[in-house]
């Protein structure tokens, strides 16, 4: 009916195609079959369903050469031609609804009862809805190898990715602890894994050597701070890590306490919704460029290179180029360790993508390359006789909770509320993912509060921002993970080694936790092949996508994320601003509308104009919609005013009246006056020339001056020689005189989704405009919503009426053609 994918079911040309009066029964028969409709046939009824009123769709039969004819279902409906009008006065009645008032509606709201409270805590702890449940037998060993599994990849990333946020290791454990336990009580989701991630952990990271640089903490030999006005030189300054660590966990404590505070709020308000914001295309180019980030910030480890972390606009080039500064002074051995744990986890990845149908369990490379490198490092002394940068110290135990400083908020209030967003989105994004495929939902605004109260009490107990894993959530989802108790498993898999072993981990070199990282990194960068799909699918999203990754690179990710969002609603407005437009025609013997040119089994009615536009109409495109309907349909009525008003002016100059005031004015006396007079002043240089016709006769003639006559005079009558060749007007109303006149202009809203004042006005003077060229606008499809819209808005009153709105274009279309085919005055009735 729209042109696009749906089909009317209004009223319709019978099988023989005779065409049914606006006001008389209408039959509809889309299907060949026994011609009677059965006793539903009728003015107004709905008549028989598929198979002529016995079952519901398609039956198949048998041939007599055994092959089986499948026959389609039809229908056949017969009722009347309905406007809007008729339609509410006749048809639909609305239900009666006893109105509440603000304090009836308040009372609802905050009415206590047992199972209302028994609701909200099932909504908080959605973890008392399936444990109770939960079957053992079934689900725990799947969950126990799952979690072990988790577990141990947890480990060594909650090590590296500390490394990101810029605080020392064991914050990282930390992180892969409190949350992961926290989350088993909140959340929805059943199998991704909470805890550390690559751009959450670099986000903060920048935050911490924004806020605190290495420049803020070097001290003098004596042990004054060499930030003041001393007189040593820079050989004589030390680096304090001590107190620089000890202040960015501060920072990264007060920023993860925001964060929580904000998904805690958002989720709360039902704001679940702003995730929609950034869209995949989005995500996609942001974590792209914040892996690109991520394997920059990297380098240094991984060649055993001391240089200054950067972060804010164009951190990544400054952090190129002073690891090319300093390339000479690479650590060979930290670059021989790096790189054969970098071939060692490229290799397990493929074995395990490669088997991973045959493998009971991926293999664990993270956690031996880990074991392996700690315990070389210990037997051989690396750091010590090779210099290669170890983990360092990894205190035993958990620390006390403590209080965030809250002086530190203001200075980080901004990045909380991205790294929040982010974080949620990348959350809900994978967790739908395993939810579609698992057949179980989960709630976002209940994720938002998960992740909020994951956030907020961790930071008590000094952690940093999470969010779940792409790779953990992989794996915890292949190795039979079921619910969140696998979850549960892992974070007490590192909690073992924070209270008992996490001391074994003190030799570990740097270098093997750049290693994993960037080999994590591997999923991220394959986002590159969005690029030639998108390429084919959608430019719009392609842009999105590298205006997302090049602006992240570029500009940081915090910056970056703001040009990227803000790009994205940018588009929004383009696709409005240039929608597609066209004429729907009818194929011919049903109640379908198509695109005319693009479908040549679609015709147009005669003197009936369908529009269609995909676009809303507000106040940002409802010039632009105008102007569309003008130029597809073809009707200007500013121009046939003008046309008319010139040709009215013509009729009148030629009227009898006038005639015989100018033959009064060309009298022969006159005329021989005017003659004699016009052979004295006319000079052959203006090119006019004269000669004397049978004796008596005077003929001039005049031309322009490319030697054309413009026109004569024969004995004082002049006459004009040049063709008036009719304009474009002139010829819009000749065709108006004929068969072609466009009568009727019928707007499709299907895809109005909603209208403002400025749209509803602009649509009203469209229809007054064409009504004063006697061209009839009427409005078809119209949504409940948007009829409600235009009632409030006043949009029907003298100009328009709800007589002009029909439910279905068919419906207008009939309508339009009996109103043609009424006598004048009854049409203009």
């Amino acid at each position: 009916m729209t042109g696009m994918d749906h089909e009317s079911s209004p009223a319709e040309e019978s099988p023989a195609g005779h065409e049914s009066s606006a006001f008389e029964p209408v039959a509809l028969a889309l299907a060949s079959g026994d011609p009677d409709p059965g006793p539903g046939h009728g003015p107004h009824a709905s008549g028989t369903g598929p198979e002529s009123g016995s079952g519901s769709g398609p039956h198949a039969s048998v041939s007599a050469t055994g092959t089986e004819v499948v026959r389609r279902g039809r229908y056949l409906v017969d009722r009347d031609v309905y406007s809007e009008s008729r339609l509410g006065s006749e048809v639909l009645h609305r239900r009666e609804r006893t109105p509440h008032t603000l304090c009836q509606r308040l009372r609802q709201h905050v009415e206590c009862s047992s199972g209302r409270v028994r609701a909200g805590l099932l909504r908080l702890f959605p973890i008392a809805t399936w444990l109770p449940a939960y079957p053992v037998k079934e689900y725990l060993m799947g969950d126990l190898v799952s979690g072990l599994s988790t577990g141990v990849m947890q480990l060594p990333q909650g090590l590296a990715y500390a490394m990101l946020a810029a605080v020392p290791p064991v914050f990282g454990l930390y992180s892969s602890f409190y949350p992961v336990l926290l989350y088993t009580l909140f959340g929805t989701s059943r199998h991704i894994s909470i805890g550390t991630f690559a751009v959450i952990s670099l986000m903060m990271g920048g935050v911490c050597v924004r806020e605190a640089p290495d420049s803020m903490f070097y001290v003098a030999a004596n042990g004054t701070n060499g930030t003041g006005t001393g007189t040593g030189s820079e050989s004589e300054l030390l680096l304090d890590e001590g107190a620089r660590d000890a202040y960015r966990v501060q920072l990264i404590v007060a920023l993860t306490t925001l964060v929580g505070i904000i998904q805690l709020v958002l989720g709360v308000l039902r704001f679940g919704f702003v995730a929609i914001y950034l869209t995949e295309p989005l995500v996609r180019g942001f974590t792209t460029a914040a892996a690109v980030h991520v394997f920059v910030s990297q380098l240094k480890y991984l060649l055993g290179i001391k240089t200054d972390r950067f972060s804010g606009p164009l951190s990544v080039i400054k952090s190129v180029v002073a690891v090319l500064g300093n390339i000479t002074t690479t650590n060979l051995t930290t670059l021989l360790v790096g790189a054969l744990c970098m071939v060692f986890l490229f290799g397990v990845k493929e074995v395990n993508e490669r088997y991973k149908k045959k493998l009971p369990v991926p293999i664990p490379g993270e956690i031996i390359v880990v074991i392996v490198s700690t315990g070389v490092s210990y037997g051989v002394s690396l750091f010590q006789n090779y210099q290669v940068a170890v983990v360092g110290t990894i205190p035993s135990g958990l620390l006390p909770p403590a209080l965030p400083d809250h002086t530190l908020f203001s200075k980080v209030a901004m990045d909380s509320l991205a790294i929040a967003i982010v974080g949620f989105s990348m959350g809900i994004s994978l967790a739908k993912i395993f939810a579609l495929k698992h057949g179980y939902s989960v709630d976002g605004n209940q994720e938002l509060i998960a992740l909020g109260l994951c956030n907020f009490i961790s930071s008590f107990f000094q952690t940093f921002a999470i969010t779940c894993s792409m790779s953990r959530s992989l794996v915890q989802e292949s190795t039979g993970g079921r619910t969140q108790i696998a979850g549960f498993l892992a974070s007490m898999v590192v909690l073992l080694v924070v209270v008992a072993i996490g001391f074994v981990f003190e030799p570990l070199p740097q270098t093997v936790l750049a290693a994993i990282i960037m080999v994590n990194l591997q999923g991220m960068f394959k986002q590159f092949r969005d690029i030639p799909t998108l390429w084919r699918t959608s430019r719009i999203e392609l842009a999105i996508w590298i205006v997302a990754f090049i602006s992240s690179v570029l500009l940081g990710l915090d910056y970056g994320l703001m040009v990227s969002v803000t790009f994205a609603i940018l588009t929004v407005i383009y696709r409005t601003q240039s929608p597609k437009s066209m004429v729907l025609g009818q194929v011919p013997g049903t109640g379908l509308y198509y695109d005319v040119d693009k479908y040549e089994e679609c015709v147009e009615n005669s003197g009936i104009k369908i529009f269609h536009m995909n676009s809303a109409i507000y106040f940002a495109n409802s010039e632009l919609y105008v102007s569309a309907l003008m130029e597809k349909t073809g009707v200007d009525p500013t121009v046939i005013l003008q046309a008319r008003k010139s040709r009215e002016k013509k009729r009148r100059k030629n009227s009898p009246e006038k005639e015989e005031k100018k033959n009064r004015k060309n009298s022969p006396e006159k005329e021989e006056e005017k003659k004699r007079t016009a052979v004295v002043k006319l000079d052959m240089d203006k090119g006019i020339s004269h000669e004397v016709v049978d004796g008596s006769s005077v003929r001039l003639a005049i031309q322009d001056g490319a030697g054309g006559p413009l026109a004569e005079q024969v004995n004082g009558q002049v006459s004009e020689s040049h063709t008036d060749w009719p304009g474009e007007d002139a010829h819009f109303l000749d065709l108006a005189e004929g068969e072609g006149l466009v009568h009727s202009i019928i707007l499709d809203f299907t895809p109005v989704t909603f209208i403002d004042s400025v749209g509803a006005k602009a649509i009203k003077s469209v229809v007054k405009e064409y009504a004063a060229v006697d061209v009839g606008v009427f409005i078809a499809c119209c949504s409940r919503t948007v009829l409600s819209q235009l009632t409030a808005l006043q949009f029907f009153g003298q100009v328009v009426s709800a007589d002009l709105v029909f439910p279905t274009i068919h419906d207008a279309v009939l309508h339009c053609q009996s109103r043609k085919s009424r006598p004048n005055g009854a049409a203009s009735q």
